[in-house]
């Protein structure tokens, strides 16, 4: 792979990280709507210790769960990308289920940092390989899937409003 391409493909990747952090650059997206307010920061900084808690589904996980999964697994994937060793086991990531106010906001402050340090792994990244490559792809589309499912229960919730 060429510098250019690879330089083509790490900005890309961060790209539609961005857009599934802080909501769309512009006028087209990647994957969610353009609308300001629905990336993953905006959505969770708009809600709750309470609602973030309240358990749904059969497992009974919440959304202050979702959260810290999502933090734990994007940084397992970014030492999988800068080639550290890593657990790919991200079991131990559910153990967060009830936040007070002061817990949620420390959450949200530590997913958004692992945002950034993640961001900027992938736009740094030199070259790509098989491995690291799979891990952000796999990071992405992790993201979105609980981003959609975060969204999908405020929105049952009466919570969000489309």
């Amino acid at each position: 792979m060429t510098s250019a391409s690879t330089y083509a493909l790490s900005n890309h990747l961060a790209n539609v990280l961005r857009e599934e952090f802080a909501g769309a650059p512009g006028p087209w997206t990647y994957l969610i709507d353009n609308r300001p307010g629905v990336g993953m920061l905006s959505t969770i900084e708009s809600i709750s210790a309470e609602d973030a808690s309240v358990p749904a589904g059969p497992s009974g996980t919440t959304i202050a769960g979702h959260v810290n999964h999502v933090r734990a697994s994007l940084a397992v994937s970014t030492e999988l990308i800068k080639k550290e060793a890593s657990s790919r086991d991200r079991t131990g990531s559910w153990t967060v289920a009830q936040v007070s106010g002061p817990e949620w906001k420390k959450l949200q402050v530590e997913l958004r940092g692992q945002y950034e340090r993640s961001l900027q792994v992938i736009q740094s990244q030199g070259e790509w390989d098989e491995d690291g490559f799979g891990a952000a792809l796999g990071a992405i589309a992790h993201v979105a899937y609980h981003l959609g499912v975060i969204r999908q229960r405020l929105l049952l919730a009466g919570i969000l409003r489309t």
